[in-house]
Parts: structure tokens; sequence; C-alpha cells
């Protein structure tokens, strides 16, 4: 009878650790690990951008074109494994309205735009890198 509760015993501890271990591995999995990643973001610049290419199918900057409202800030969030830049204006002639400087993976950057008008944008690491934000 003693060895039953014994055995019964050390049972109910080894369902007991099984239970707590499973517990505690779903919290942590649920958790967002990917730093600075903001829930939504407008503009991604997803992975292998940093090599050319992506200016063949349009898709160094997704999407390359945003349409937003007047006073509406713009989201891009660094996706890929590299550094990336979101610069206004065109390679060799950068606007000086707004510069990321250069963006770790993961990293975020916004702008809010005050004036209706096209504005274009690029990466300063890989000229190939072209997006615009068209405001109204």
């Amino acid at each position: 009878m003693k060895r039953k509760i014994i055995i019964l015993g050390s049972t109910v501890i080894a369902i007991s650790i099984i239970i707590a271990s499973i517990a505690s591995n779903d919290n942590s999995t649920k958790e967002n690990t990917s730093p600075d990643i903001p829930l939504e973001a407008d503009v991604v610049m997803p992975t292998k951008v940093s090599r050319p290419g992506c200016d063949e199918t349009d898709t160094c900057y997704i999407p390359s074109t945003i349409t937003v409202a007047k006073g509406e800030p713009v989201v891009w969030v660094n996706e890929d494994v590299a550094f990336h830049s979101v610069t206004s204006g065109i390679y060799d002639s950068p606007t000086g309205l707004f510069d990321s400087g250069h963006m770790d993976p993961y990293q975020s950057f916004s702008f809010t735009f005050d004036e209706s008008g096209n504005y274009d944008y690029y990466c300063t690491l890989h000229p190939w890198m072209k997006g615009q934000v068209i405001v109204e």
C-alpha cells in the first residue's frame, strides 16, 4: 500500500512538472521577440533588397508608391538583414526634407507630411531602391 502511494505521488508530481513546462513554453512563444517592429507599417523594406533586382519587379519598398492624406504619418520598417535608409529626393540629389539615417534591421522610421505633393525617396546605400509618397 505504501508503495502504491509513493508511485501515485511521484506520478502526480511528474504530471504537474510537465504541465507547468508546457504552460511556460506557450507563454514565451506568444511574446513578440522581434525588436521595435510596429504592429502596422505603411511601407516595408523586405528581405534581399540590398541586392540589385528588386527595382525590376518594383519591390524594393512595398508598396513603392503610397498615397496618404495631408498631416498623416507614413511608417517605414526595415525587415531586411541589411542596413537601409529612407531619404527624400533621388539618388545624388537629396532634398533634405526627411532622412532616416541608416536603419538597422527591424528598425522603423516615421515622417508626417504636412504639405500636398509628390515626394520621391530612396536608399542612400542602395541606389536602385526608390519609392514615392503622394500626399493629397
